[in-house]
């Protein structure tokens, strides 16, 4: 069975004007001072809805990751891929695809964050790189 999503994006126009400029964008809650990414518009926290969007830092710490075999329908033609998780300097964590060959991957290796269009498909996204 195949479902489809329409999501709205008007409160996160931010973050796809940031991807289209290049930029990942998390956001701050002004009152409490948490962080949030994927970002939020409202403070889960502390209830606020007064955020400041800021600019992800670009290189983080890979933690742990894993090779993908296993596709979903939407991923199927894609070759194998490597999925990670990476601590950014910001305070969180993020969790995306990693570009490079998965046998020189090491716990605490720096990654270069990469915000582009994905190669053969017209999809801005983002991934990580080893700096």
């Amino acid at each position: 069975m195949r479902l489809r999503f329409t999501l709205s994006v008007n409160k996160l126009e931010k973050f796809v004007e940031g991807l289209q400029q290049g930029k990942l964008l998390y956001t701050q809650c002004r009152k409490c001072g948490a962080k949030y990414f994927p970002p939020q518009i409202d403070c889960p926290r502390c209830k606020a809805s007064d955020v400041e969007w800021r600019e992800v830092s670009g290189v983080g710490e890979l933690i742990t990751w894993t090779v993908i075999n296993v596709k979903p329908g939407s991923f199927s033609h894609h070759k194998d891929y490597i999925v990670g998780i990476v601590k950014m300097p910001d305070g969180f964590n993020i969790t995306a695809w990693v570009d490079t060959d998965p046998k020189i991957l090491k716990p605490g290796m720096k990654m270069r964050l990469v915000v582009d269009r994905r190669p053969g498909e017209n999809y801005i996204t983002y991934w990580f790189k080893p700096a």
